[in-house]
């Protein structure tokens, strides 16, 4: 029996003992008093930044941070102005009134095309600043709560997502789904130039000379015109999109050849990879006629009345009469990005019976890929 009343009695005294070590470990972290924060030149006011801060100082896990409501006691009961208290003297004699192990003030500010966190942790006992840190990022509109979190880990050794850090700060990673809060899409608007080549009868006729139809040029060309593109999901990496395409062929050749192609495609925001299909209309000469025994294309026109012949065909002829004719386009592409610069190439490929086309464009703009709804 005594020795069951010394086994209850040793547990009690050791749950007793760790009760009173984890209250005392609760309490042995340095207190800190978020004070102010300053906006400086800064384009906006951040209405979210201090409560975020109060979180942040909180996660990192190392202080008891002063409740806000309590600031706002102590303030209101000394009526005391911290809204501008960022220097050593102002502090020193804040920390008469409020008690706390350190205060910890920063900034936000611009240079350029620069945005500038800054984070200032001061010792009150000690009566000086006695740890600073600034963190450079790039002039984007949308991400400061993120900013101050990475500015915050850095300075206090916690590491950050070395990819969103990258998107934030390098230039050269300007164009992200994260960098921009204003739309995760890519934006490829702007001209468009390459050649096509034409392989097939298509290439024949071409090639062929005037007074047989054809039209003494060679079987590709060069082309220029326009991308306009219209989102219509977005979703992840990746969005849908309308493509339409309005291009001028032929004019190296001294010939003018308008066409259009409206495409469905996807692509992919992060890597710029896209896939798309669908239908092109070409303004072109046409012409009926009819292939002989000997294979020679004979118009319609040229047979002598009353003629057996009765199984006309269409194709490209250039002493026919402008037709809109249709073709199924398929491509690929990606783009390319350099700072705030987008570089599209694009390979396409128009399949058929008797004629084929492939050919190649590329374009560029320099507007941000990212626009706002």
């Amino acid at each position: 029996m005594k020795k069951v009343v010394l086994i209850i009695a040793a547990l009690i005294i050791s749950f007793i003992s760790n009760k009173i070590k984890a209250q005392s470990g609760a309490h042995s972290k340095p207190s800190i008093c978020l004070i102010a924060f300053d906006f400086l030149d800064y384009i906006k006011d951040i209405p979210d930044a201090m409560p975020y801060l109060y979180n942040e100082l909180q996660r990192l896990n190392k202080y008891t941070v002063t409740d806000k409501y309590d600031l706002e006691y102590f303030v209101k009961r000394d009526t005391l102005k911290i809204a501008n208290c960022y220097s050593t003297q102002c502090l020193t004699e804040l920390s008469k009134k409020i008690e706390a192990d350190y205060y910890m003030t920063g900034s936000i500010s611009t240079i350029g095309e620069k945005i500038l966190v800054n984070f200032r942790l001061f010792n009150t006992s000690e009566k000086s600043f006695e740890r600073t840190y600034t963190k450079v990022f790039l002039k984007i509109s949308g991400q400061e709560l993120l900013m101050f979190r990475i500015a915050l880990n850095e300075m206090y050794g916690i590491s950050n997502d070395q990819l969103i850090v990258d998107k934030l700060t390098k230039s050269e990673q300007y164009n992200s789904e994260i960098n921009n809060p204003y739309q995760l899409s890519l934006s490829a608007n702007g001209p468009r130039m390459g050649g096509v080549f034409v392989m097939g009868q298509a290439a024949d006729i071409l090639q062929a000379p005037t007074f047989d139809g054809g039209f003494a040029s060679t079987n590709y060309s060069f082309q220029f015109g326009y991308q306009f593109e219209k989102q219509y999901l977005n979703e992840g990496n990746f969005q849908a999109l309308f493509e339409f395409v309005p291009m001028i062929s032929g004019l190296d050749q001294g010939r003018f050849i308008p066409s259009i192609a409206i495409l469905n495609g996807i692509r992919n925001n992060k890597s710029g990879l896209e896939f798309a299909i669908g239908p092109s209309f070409t303004l072109t000469k046409m012409a009926q006629g009819v292939y002989d025994a000997n294979g020679n294309w004979i118009l319609k026109s040229q047979l002598p009345a009353g003629s057996a012949m009765d199984k006309f065909e269409k194709r490209m002829d250039s002493r026919g009469t402008v037709e809109l004719s249709t073709s199924l386009i398929i491509a690929i592409g990606k783009t390319f990005k350099s700072g705030k610069m987008n570089l599209p190439v694009n390979f396409f490929y128009s399949p058929g019976l008797k004629s084929q086309r492939f050919g190649v464009s590329m374009g560029w703009n320099a507007k941000d890929r990212f626009k706002n709804k």
